[in-house]
């Protein structure tokens, strides 16, 4: 099947503006296509990475993705789905933001020469205001421009001119691409459409009736529960390895509910329908065995960060579910166990009921402490201690730097030696 027909089976399609023109398109050539993302903040999170994903896809398939960094337009903000004006960042941030942003899609889309970065700053700054309304504006009918949604959902509460004009620089994009990058389709998220159609218009009216221009849109990806995707409790999950540890990353996506993750394999993998269709069956018939979710952790981990993140990531589950955190490096374990209970210890020798009760607090008491130990309920660095007159070396754990106690099961807490 044709490119599309693989969007269409992965329910990766929400609207397109010329359905067969597009199908046809694809079968006659290779020409270009762009996703563009603004430059609000220094990193991408998951939800961003569904256009990209789509993108990549035609990368694969032979044709010519164009990363488009919206310096320009990420200077006055996009009004889609605010209910206030953003609030302008200095442009020194918006260029520290494009640099980091530019880092993470080199990674995504590799560094052979088979894609393009451009940053609309480059040629929305040299319009003068007098070009800007004689070239542009006079082509825009501010009636239409109202009824788009993304301008029509604020009209209650006000939107001001800079906003406003957003869909004009962003259809100015796409014809500017289309004339100098060889691009004639536009993918963006659902809340894009009228942005996208806006740019169609433009080129269009500039290039012929004739110009072969489409735009693509892909659907709102919600969790089967009704929540937004990428959220966590402790916030988005970003591509950012210093925002959310690659183990962090992982395991988002191995905890992905039975009913989500056949959807985020087709979204989010590259891997062929023969394959994700065998998956689907194993949910369906052995779903305690959860191959699915590994396959979709080791799959987009890898894509992000690399498959030495993936081992890493598995060693570190692996660690914990076994107890056998002695085989965890040093960097394993600060990465593994970031967010759970720690608390800061010397590095002098001690008994370990009195490191467990006055020094460190994960007993409530010394006379618990004895029980526990006795109990052999407490492991160090995964080593079982029952005697209560051992002793506890931080300093001969990990490099000196953190000693792991398990209490219990499951209960894990990380003395950071100071």
């Amino acid at each position: 099947m044709d490119i599309i027909d693989d969007l269409q089976w992965r329910g990766a399609i929400n609207q397109q503006t010329d359905a067969e023109g597009l199908k046809k398109e694809v079968n006659e050539k290779k020409f270009g296509l762009y996703a563009g993302i603004d430059p609000t903040g220094d990193s991408m999170h998951v939800g961003h990475l569904i256009p990209f994903m789509i993108l990549k896809r035609f990368q694969l398939a032979g044709f010519k993705p164009v990363i488009l960094i919206g310096g320009a337009t990420g200077s006055i903000g996009d009004p889609s789905g605010k209910k206030a004006e953003r609030k302008l960042q200095s442009m020194e941030q918006v260029k520290y933001n494009e640099e980091r942003l530019t880092n993470q899609m080199k990674k995504l889309f590799g560094e052979d020469g088979k894609f393009q970065i451009v940053n609309n700053y480059d040629w929305t700054s040299q319009f003068s205001l007098l070009d800007f309304l004689r070239d542009y504006g006079k082509r825009f009918n501010v009636n239409t421009m109202l009824n788009k949604e993304i301008v029509s959902s604020r009209l209650e509460t006000g939107i001001s001119y800079t906003e406003f004009t957003y869909q004009i620089l962003q259809a100015m994009d796409f014809e500017h691409l289309y004339k100098n990058n060889d691009v004639e389709l536009q993918i963006g998220g659902a809340d894009q459409w009228g942005n996208i159609t806006g740019g169609i218009e433009l080129i269009h009216k500039t290039q012929g009736a004739d110009a072969k221009a489409f735009g693509l849109t892909i659907p709102l990806m919600l969790k089967a529960d009704g929540t937004k995707f990428g959220k966590t409790e402790g916030g988005a999950v970003w591509l950012d390895p210093e925002k959310t540890t690659p183990y962090e990353f992982y395991q988002f996506w191995i905890n992905t509910d039975d009913r989500d993750v056949i959807k985020y394999l087709k979204y989010f993998t590259f891997l062929d329908k023969e394959e994700i269709e065998d998956l689907e069956d194993k949910v369906k018939n052995e779903p305690w065995k959860r191959e699915a979710q590994r396959r979709l952790s080791e799959e987009v981990t890898e894509f992000v960060h690399g498959k030495d993140a993936v081992v890493e990531a598995q060693n570190i589950t692996e660690a914990l579910f076994s107890g056998n955190v002695q085989d965890l490096t040093t960097a394993e374990v600060e990465t593994g166990f970031k967010n759970m209970p720690s608390v800061e210890v010397s590095a002098n020798k001690k008994n370990i009921v009195e490191w467990l009760a006055d020094d460190t607090e994960i007993e409530p008491s010394r006379r618990q402490a004895r029980e526990d130990v006795k109990n052999g309920a407490i492991r160090i660095n995964g080593e079982k201690v029952d005697d209560v007159d051992a002793d506890i070396d931080p300093s001969q754990s990990f490099d000196g730097k953190f000693v792991v106690v398990r209490r219990g099961k499951k209960k894990y807490y990380l003395a950071r030696i100071k």
